[in-house]
């Protein structure tokens, strides 16, 4: 997992946990990974216990496999139970965006 505190300073943290601080004074840093997808911390959490037990990226983003929280986030239209196919379709891009190229995690409201 990849978290990042985009600003003249970047702060890392790696998938075990290691932690990186990356000074970005020319903006290169920035201008390259500030527009990562920003993902709910199920989403996140998802992910990263896929990636850790060695789940494809096709069978992360199958609906019997995948946690309620993250099923209904993909699948329904907010405030209601409705499917809506075009979120869906646009969330598992997003999703599977996020596993390949790397994401930040949403703050917790």
């Amino acid at each position: 997992m990849i978290k990042l505190d985009v600003g003249s300073e970047c702060g890392l943290v790696g998938i075990n946990g290691k932690h990186w601080l990356i000074t970005d004074t020319d903006g290169v840093f920035k201008k390259e990974y500030a527009e990562l997808p920003v993902v709910p911390k199920a989403v996140a959490d998802w992910i990263e216990k896929c990636k850790h037990d060695g789940t494809s990226v096709g069978d992360m983003l199958c609906s019997e496999r995948r946690p309620e929280k993250m099923r209904d986030w993909m699948a329904l239209t907010p405030g209601t139970y409705e499917f809506n196919q075009k979120k869906y379709t646009e969330c598992q891009n997003f999703v599977a965006r996020a596993w390949l190229d790397g994401y930040a995690v949403e703050a917790e409201k």
